[in-house]
């Protein structure tokens, strides 16, 4: 049987019951409700002082059913803090509703949904505030997603994804990446991003154009600093960057496999993370005004963000443990 709300009724009941000075249990046993209901009732909308009023209490009960928790922990300050402190370091808020816990697992006052950190953010932006700016998208309000796809010729020799071990899929092992590039303004350069499948771990470099030769000469630096144990596939879309292919292969001594066409679900990995990149580059920037340093600090930053996939812990945290010690810079 569902749980019904205490009626008016019923508070009635309980006002004169109380007034007789019965216990919790026996009021219960006369309402057939449990003798915690009856605590619980007395306890949220009786008086701190004095007799318990069923007309008043009523009005209390109605006056909370209408108030939303997110709004009540708003008064909340402790809550409201750390929430805030997450959310300025870029933190989402489904990171932040899932690592509250573990930071105060038995204070049960520091709880809060995901959707209530977001409808705390759209009233902060419908007041002028600015908590909106640290989110992924920085929406004031909540919009709908589109859809979006690849539109990308095929490379000669190319090895499609579907030649890929299936074990890659399962995320079972380190060692396996993704591959793109991050374009802004016309003319303004770029950035190549790789992602490695299972611990989320990010490296970017930033291009001065969109040549294929000038990709692979930023993913060789970048994966001079990742022993050749965790270097064993790189999943790429179509794009003319990887025509030289090969070159990735012989200097790195990963293989290359290249995703279907129009299927950007196949490297999702490496998407969402461009994504997040977004958050601190945004579509149409011009590369060239941003500095190796500013890069690498959006990058640190996204590589020590707790995620959820990975039970709540850092890329790095996690890589850097099958490493068996700190990655080199």
């Amino acid at each position: 049987m569902s749980y019904q709300h205490i009626t008016l009724k019923e508070r009635y009941v309980i006002y004169h019951l109380r007034l007789m000075r019965l216990s919790f249990r026996e009021i219960g046993r006369r309402l057939e409700r449990h003798h915690t209901t009856i605590s619980r009732e007395v306890k949220r909308n009786g008086p701190r002082i004095g007799v318990y009023w069923d007309q008043s209490a009523n009005h209390w009960a109605t006056e909370r059913k209408h108030k939303a928790r997110h709004t009540r922990k708003y008064s909340q300050k402790a809550l409201v803090e750390y929430v805030h402190s997450q959310l300025r370091q870029d933190w989402s808020p489904a990171t932040i509703a899932a690592r509250i816990k573990i930071d105060f697992p038995r204070n049960l006052t520091m709880r809060i949904s995901a959707e209530g950190i977001y409808r705390w953010i759209y009233q902060d932006a419908r007041e002028g505030g600015s908590l909106y700016l640290h989110c992924l998208r920085h929406h004031k309000k909540r919009r709908r997603q589109g859809r979006y796809g690849t539109g990308r010729g095929l490379i000669p020799g190319r090895v499609s994804i579907d030649a890929r071990p299936a074990s890659v899929d399962r995320r079972n092992r380190f060692g396996h990446w993704e591959a793109d590039s991050v374009e802004g303004a016309k003319g303004s350069g770029g950035i190549a991003t790789h992602v490695e499948r299972k611990s989320r771990l990010l490296l970017a470099g930033k291009l001065t154009d969109k040549r294929a030769d000038t990709f692979n000469q930023t993913t060789y630096r970048l994966f001079a600093q990742i022993p050749g144990k965790w270097k064993k596939s790189l999943t790429v879309d179509n794009g003319k960057e990887f025509s030289l292919f090969k070159g990735i292969e012989k200097e790195t001594g990963m293989t290359v496999y290249f995703a279907d066409p129009y299927s950007p679900w196949q490297r999702g990995t490496n998407e969402n993370t461009n994504g997040l990149i977004r958050h601190y580059f945004p579509k149409g920037i011009n590369w060239k005004t941003v500095s190796e340093q500013m890069l690498a600090t959006a990058v640190d930053k996204l590589n020590n963000r707790p995620r959820k996939c990975l039970g709540y812990r850092t890329p790095l945290e996690v890589f850097t443990k099958s490493l068996g010690g700190a990655l080199g810079t």
